[in-house]
């Protein structure tokens, strides 16, 4: 994997998955820097962080409570920035709306990681499944973060 000079996670409202994502990352050592942010697809105005999803972060240890959503932009898909999404379908909308978009810099996170199984919206459920979706993505994101950096 090449050096990037940020990494966005986007999901479909930016308020639950990529800012988990982004707060989980942000968490972990990186030997070199790298600005961590979280966007959506379809944020109409900014919203704060899912509240079930703010609680499991809070039990982790970790303040996202001044976070609020922001929408995905053209500026996002500059080469230095690699965007990570949670669903092939999220990938491909982006692919598809955005002509500054890349294969190469546009992946689905278990894709990248080398795992099989998309990670679950927790959206709608329980405060159980929001936090199965955290120690899932804090497992892959530790994949990710040892891939960032192998990185020379």
């Amino acid at each position: 994997m090449r050096h990037y000079s940020k990494i966005i996670f986007v999901c479909d409202s930016g308020t639950s998955r990529a800012p988990m994502a982004e707060a989980i990352l942000k968490e972990y050592t990186i030997r070199y820097p790298l600005e961590i942010e979280s966007r959506g697809l379809v944020v109409l105005f900014p919203e704060p962080i899912n509240q079930k999803a703010e609680a499991i972060l809070i039990s982790n240890g970790i303040d996202m409570s001044e976070k609020m959503s922001s929408q995905l932009t053209g500026e996002d898909l500059s080469p230095d920035n690699l965007l990570l999404t949670f669903e092939a379908e999220q990938r491909e909308k982006i692919l598809e709306q955005y002509e500054e978009a890349s294969h190469a810099n546009v992946q689905v996170l278990t894709e990248l990681v080398g795992d099989e199984l998309e990670i679950m919206n927790p959206y709608g459920g329980t405060l159980q499944s929001y936090g199965l979706c955290y120690e899932t993505l804090n497992k892959t994101i530790q994949k990710l973060v040892n891939l960032i950096n192998e990185t020379d």
